[in-house]
């Protein structure tokens, strides 16, 4: 029988983040947004503790197959005002695109317009959106949490399609997972 805590954590989750952009060797398309399987952020040469206390909070909770972005961690996290209690989700996503540039994991690497790259940026709140001036017709045009969730299923569409011939590999020797969620640092309320 699993016990609360077995019930309660899920890793079949990923971690969606922007990052600087890179060129990959060879191509002309920036990559700038990466996916990770959630038990990447206990790889050894991710910053530790940081990156299993973000595992921690990632996976408590989730549905299977949930792509999670930072920015809703960030939500969750009061705004990001509790991170210093979780861990520095800067060096960890640092660390994540190194070890998917080395390929010392499997990453889906996106290179997402600006429109889309700002959407996953947006923490999951009502009043949040993008607003992009367009030029020519001298509007502004307002980009909300319809427009960030359609982002957000395409991704999961996309993960989706390579996920069947097999999962995200999260890398080899991987730290043990924390016994629990980080405990009163967030407050979950939106995916």
């Amino acid at each position: 029988m699993p016990t609360r805590d077995d019930t309660a954590r899920n890793t079949d989750v990923f971690l969606l983040f922007a990052h600087e952009p890179y060129y990959p060797q060879d191509d002309v398309q920036e990559i700038n947004t990466t996916v990770v399987a959630a038990n990447t952020l206990l790889h050894p040469q991710v910053k530790q503790p940081d990156g299993a206390q973000i595992h921690a909070l990632l996976t408590h909770g989730r549905q299977p197959g949930t792509v999670v972005p930072l920015a809703t961690l960030t939500h969750e996290l009061g705004g990001g005002d509790n991170w210093p209690a979780v861990g520095d989700f800067e060096r960890v996503t640092i660390d994540l695109v190194t070890l998917a540039r080395r390929q010392l994991c499997d990453a889906l690497s996106l290179g997402l317009p600006t429109v889309e790259r700002a959407l996953v940026c947006l923490e999951p709140a009502a009043d949040r959106e993008v607003r992009i001036l367009d030029s020519k017709a001298g509007d502004v045009i307002a980009y909300r949490q319809n427009d960030r969730a359609e982002v957000l299923a395409e991704v999961r569409r996309i993960l989706s399609s390579i996920k069947p011939e097999r999962p995200l590999w999260p890398g080899d020797h991987l730290m043990p997972p924390l016994d629990e969620c980080v405990r009163g640092t967030h407050n979950r309320r939106t995916g």
